[in-house]
């Protein structure tokens, strides 16, 4: 985890450099460890707090500023995780990550402490295989340890010798989490479906849905497709997963006749096409799609508001 020396005649400039330099790989990190750009935000701004709590001699002798921050970070992140997993088994209905939106999605509930809005999350967070929701899901059945050591092994490149010093385990056993993580992945794994493909195709099921038409949505959805939503018990929504292609067709048929008013956009969804749901300009609902054999596999509909405070009430085209 070693930081490149900033150059400079002033080390404290040069570290002040490195270590407002590191925020956006912390929120990177926290973001697929935790599933919450919100959850992540709090385990940086944890680590800038421990990090500016030592003493300047304290903080002068850190030979790697990054690389200290990365450790504390991930350790945060530990700790967060274990609690999170108590949280969750008294969470109302099923927890899904939160949605991710790209940079144009973008319109901030939240500000910088000088009151000012920040940047957008499309600024912060890569967008690449490691941040798609059906990734995210995969990661929601590992051990906090797995995830980890996963994490910063095959995304962020870390070794083992320094990831063992996050986890506080022995490198081998580090070695075998990130493994053992790694065929939970490849078993959750799909063909993937080219980009302009997995466009067409949940544009045809937005406009089948649309047109309420039941028969089209099954022929969009594999037999054996899923769907769960998050409601968080604060919206309606289904509490457990619904399962198979007609009852599915039939369930969000219905919603349809509930909300005769909804809009649905075609919006980037954590880097790949999604559906947008508003219901007077506001985002309601957000839909994330695995695809597979040119069908819809499964969808993930987070309507738990406090998880779409990141999205546009933009958007009507």
């Amino acid at each position: 985890m070693s930081t490149p020396t900033v150059p400079g005649h002033d080390r404290s400039e040069a570290d002040l450099s490195v270590v407002v330099g590191e925020r956006r790989q912390l929120v990177n990190l926290g973001y697929r460890l935790l599933g919450s750009l919100a959850e992540a935000e709090d385990a940086v701004q944890e680590t800038y707090a421990r990090w500016y709590a030592m003493s300047p001699e304290r903080r002068g002798a850190v030979e790697s500023p990054g690389a200290w921050l990365t450790r504390v970070a991930g350790r945060v992140c530990l700790d967060m995780l274990g609690s999170a997993r108590v949280r969750r088994e008294r969470y109302v209905g099923t927890w899904i990550p939160e949605p991710l939106p790209d940079r144009a999605e973008w319109s901030s509930v939240r500000t910088d402490g000088d009151g000012s809005a920040p940047a957008d999350p499309a600024d912060r967070i890569t967008l690449d295989e490691s941040v798609n929701m059906a990734f995210l899901v995969v990661l929601e059945s590992m051990t906090p340890a797995e995830r980890l050591a996963f994490i910063l092994h095959d995304v962020f490149r870390y070794p083992f010798g320094e990831i063992a010093d996050v986890v506080g385990r022995s490198p081998a056993a580090c070695r075998q989490l990130a493994s053992s993580a790694r065929r939970r992945v490849r078993a959750g794994r799909v063909p993937a479906v080219p980009a302009a493909r997995q466009a067409a195709l949940v544009r045809e099921f937005k406009e089948a849905w649309e047109a309420r038409n039941i028969r089209a949505l099954v022929d969009l959805l594999d037999p054996d497709a899923t769907m769960a939503a998050d409601g968080g018990g604060l919206v309606g929504a289904v509490l457990r997963p619904v399962e198979g292609s007609r009852l599915i067709a039939q369930y969000l048929v219905h919603i349809a006749d509930k909300a005769p008013g909804l809009t649905l956009l075609e919006r980037t969804v954590n880097g790949v096409p999604g559906l947008v749901a508003q219901s007077g300009g506001v985002t309601v609902t957000v839909a994330a799609f695995e695809l597979a054999g040119g069908r819809v596999a499964r969808i993930w509909a987070v309507r738990n508001p406090e998880k779409l405070r990141p999205w546009t009430e933009r958007g009507s085209g």
